[in-house]
């Protein structure tokens, strides 16, 4: 399992800022996948690799109202969400009550060595400080079975994006971290993973959007 600790000032601004926006951000993802036929095809393309490495339980890590979790589910995938904010959490628990969802950061997993069959974290990483990328790819690592598949989505760029304000409003303080894709690429092959591939979405734009699949060698 992994240890228990004090969460660090940016976890504890993250999880509070989360609580505080739960509804609003729920509200501005819903329908988010039908109307990106590239995100869905790369969790088309993960849960395929999921089933034809024997299957498993797969963890949806930063699942905010679990809309991930539940498009997984229902194309024959055993997912599960975690997520850091307990707002978020009963949200996603009232949304699809047929799921399992749990409060949980990736910093530190509740989660037995080799226990699950992949990871997906779905724009979840981009909270996470430089510094404490390397031990949350480790994490994973610890946490995945040997040739596990692990889903990472997140915006490409460089620096940092601070909010000060909600989807609804409200006061919160939380850090975006733009990267490039060679950073995410090279964390993961340091922690031991091959790259299954790299894609870039909407290269036009100040902030596209990148996935990187990667394999555990275990």
């Amino acid at each position: 399992m992994g240890g228990a600790s004090e969460p660090s000032p940016w976890l504890a601004e993250t999880r509070s800022s989360y609580d505080t926006d739960a509804a609003g951000y729920a509200e501005k993802v819903d329908g988010l996948l039908g109307k990106h036929p590239h995100l869905r095809a790369h969790l088309d393309v993960f849960a395929e690799l999921v089933r034809s490495s024997g299957g498993g339980p797969v963890a949806d890590v930063g699942c905010g109202p679990g809309y991930v979790t539940r498009y997984l589910h229902d194309v024959g995938i055993d997912a599960f969400g975690i997520d850091l904010s307990p707002e978020m959490v009963a949200i996603a628990r009232r949304a699809h009550p047929d799921l399992r969802f749990e409060t949980g950061t990736m910093t530190s997993l509740d989660l037995d060595d080799d226990s699950v069959a992949a990871i997906v974290a779905f724009w979840s990483t981009i909270h996470i400080p430089d510094d404490a990328m390397p031990g949350v790819i480790a994490e994973f690592d610890r946490v995945l079975r040997h040739g596990g598949i692990v889903l990472i989505g997140f915006h490409v760029g460089d620096g940092i994006q601070h909010a000060s304000t909600g989807y609804t409003g409200e006061p919160i303080s939380v850090d975006t971290h733009l990267r490039q894709v060679s950073t995410m690429s090279g964390w993961l092959r340091d922690s031991g993973f091959r790259i299954e591939s790299e894609s870039v979405f909407r290269p036009y734009e100040d902030s596209p959007g990148a996935i990187v699949l990667a394999r555990s060698k275990g």
